[in-house]
């Protein structure tokens, strides 16, 4: 994902898989099964996380439990914003978006946008 490292993205996709609070502890034994990796190392990347807004933290005795700020599609639905508006020209951008598009993603942005014009007309 965009403005993350490969570990912060390795680090966020373990927290979403588990989908209930998480320790460093429970983070280092996630990745440590893919490669060696410091207790420190994801500590210091599960707190650069929690600055960036991608990780909330409660404390859990001398530690804390994370849990992710949002779903793995809110995240994308939000960059994919982002970068919308720093776009400037949005029919430019989006154009070149769908254009990069397979038919079946197509076919899902389809649907997707039906049903929005569906929920707001209060259909």
């Amino acid at each position: 994902m965009r403005g993350l490292g490969p570990l912060e993205e390795a680090v966020m996709r373990h927290v979403w898989h588990r989908g209930a609070p998480a320790t460093v502890r429970d983070i280092v034994g996630d990745l440590r099964r893919e490669r060696a990796i410091a207790y420190t190392t994801v500590m210091t990347a599960m707190d650069a996380l929690f600055k960036k807004g991608w990780l909330r933290r409660e404390p859990a005795g001398r530690a804390y439990r994370y849990t992710a700020a949002a779903s793995r599609e809110q995240m994308a639905a939000q960059l994919m914003r982002e970068d919308l508006h720093d776009s400037g020209d949005h029919l430019a951008a989006l154009t070149h978006f769908v254009g990069r598009m397979t038919l079946e993603e197509a076919a899902t942005l389809r649907e997707a946008l039906n049903n929005f014009e569906r929920r707001i007309a209060g259909r």
